[in-house]
């Protein structure tokens, strides 16, 4: 399998070059050549597989450039990290499906992808014998789970920004207080669109990036993207089990488009995946597009669910790639206005492309809350406020014609004042975040200022 940019000057590259790259020298977002279409026989021969075998599996069809054998020590080694034996368990609660993507190091979702991608650039960074400084920018869990991923990794260094204040006390004091000497934490004066926006610029800069052997952990990178696809596939067949179901419909909180991309590229893979149900908070550019083809930045509010605080989604992009039909010219075009204007042009007919694949509703913050309070006091299951919003969501648009999977993206304690706001008591505190608060913390405040990062980032970079 080789890989190309969505802006067409970038082609034919292995996967291992891919996830070194991260975000495409020409600006782009890496993709597949094509998306491998699953037989029903190789669908029914992966549901009994074990998360790792699945992974396997999945990930094989995309990766040709590492041996089967080492490339399943890789999988095995990242989800031995993990507290549940299933990796990803299915819970059913209150007539639907909630998939468990917390049980990693740091609790979040992003622990399924970024412990994977860690062990990865170790891996090809001890091939070649060479190092990588990552730069990466958070709005609440990616920060603190690419820092698990690659703390103490020979050859490695990792700068990460998170817009100051605005990310939970604990998705902060799980980034700050990791004082191993290649890990950087910046808390950036500004928003996490600022911050990813620095970060998208740095690597715009080639010599720059080529120079200082720059690696991308943000959803941007392919890997992570991939890593995320597997878990679509494991919940549907834990559900198929327990109902017989022949399609289901995942609703999902998102800001950034990573998460519901994946859920894309497995539904592109064949799996039967009715609907794709899109849920962001009030910051609702992406169930703007979705709903109305209104796809504009506007500026970011503060919410309850913080990592979902973002306005210019950036994996989109990739989405978009398939929408204009692989039309390069089109998409450079597109992202240039955008850039300019606040505003990417969608016509009639994609828009309406689009909404056989995806659903989405916009859900506040006062609906979130009270998502959490009802669902604790039915269940006595006590949701996060990202994945309230996505329970949320998909009770308003989901179909009620097949079961809805919601995924749960981190675990209650990281946003533990909105589950006492909701419920009125705290919600149990796991041991990893015992004591946490008494930790010695590490952490600059800096400017959003890309020359200010740029020159800081040098001052601490391997060389």
């Amino acid at each position: 399998m080789k890989y190309r940019s969505t802006r067409g000057k970038v082609n034919g590259i292995p996967f291992s070059e891919a996830v070194m790259m991260g975000l495409a020298d020409d600006g782009g977002l890496l993709l597949p050549e094509s998306i491998p279409l699953l037989s029903a026989t190789e669908l029914q021969q992966m549901a009994d597989l074990s998360y790792p075998q699945l992974a396997l599996r999945v990930l094989s069809h995309y990766i040709d450039d590492i041996p089967q054998a080492e490339l399943k020590e890789l999988i095995d080694r990242s989800y031995a990290t993990f507290l549940h034996p299933e990796v990803t368990p299915v819970m059913h609660k209150d007539g639907l499906f909630i998939l468990e993507l917390f049980h990693g190091p740091t609790l979040a979702f992003k622990d399924i992808a970024l412990q994977l991608l860690g062990n990865l650039f170790e891996y090809m960074l001890a091939k070649t014998g060479s190092h990588m400084n990552i730069i990466g920018a958070t709005s609440g869990d990616t920060g603190s789970a690419a820092i698990y991923g690659v703390r103490g990794k020979k050859g490695v260094n990792i700068f990460i920004l998170h817009p100051k204040g605005k990310v939970s006390p604990i998705q902060e004091m799980q980034m700050t207080t990791v004082t191993d000497p290649n890990v950087f934490n910046i808390a950036v004066e500004g928003t996490f669109d600022d911050a990813q926006a620095i970060v998208k610029e740095i690597f715009g800069d080639l010599d720059y990036k080529q120079k200082h052997a720059l690696g991308a952990v943000n959803s941007i990178n392919w890997a992570r993207v991939l890593a995320q696809v597997v878990y679509y596939f494991y919940a549907f067949f834990q559900v198929q089990k327990t109902t017989g179901c022949s399609e289901v419909e995942f609703s999902v909180p998102t800001g950034n488009f990573g998460d519901i991309f994946a859920g894309y590229v497995a539904k592109q893979m064949g799996l039967p995946i009715k609907k794709l149900i899109l849920a962001t908070n009030g910051n609702n550019i992406l169930s703007r597009f979705v709903n109305s083809g209104d796809y504009s930045a506007a500026k970011v509010n503060h919410s309850l669910s913080p990592s979902m605080d973002i306005q210019v989604a950036s994996n989109f992009e990739r989405y978009l790639f398939y929408l204009y039909e692989g039309n390069s010219a089109r998409i450079c075009a597109a992202m240039e206005t955008f850039k300019k204007e606040g505003v990417l042009p969608v016509s009639a007919e994609e828009l309406s492309q689009a909404q056989q694949i995806f659903s989405a509703a916009s859900i506040t913050d006062a609906e979130t809350l009270a998502t959490i309070g009802e669902f604790a006091f039915s269940t006595g299951y006590i949701l996060d406020p990202h994945t309230a919003v996505g329970v949320q969501a998909g009770k308003r648009v989901g179909s009620g014609d097949c079961p809805l999977i919601c995924l749960a993206t981190a675990h209650p304690a990281k946003f533990g004042e909105a589950v006492y706001a909701a419920c009125g008591e705290d919600p149990e505190l796991p041991s990893a975040f015992q004591g946490i608060d008494q930790l010695e913390k590490r952490l600059e405040t800096l400017p959003a200022d890309i020359t200010v990062i740029k020159d800081y980032v040098t001052r601490y970079a391997l060389s």
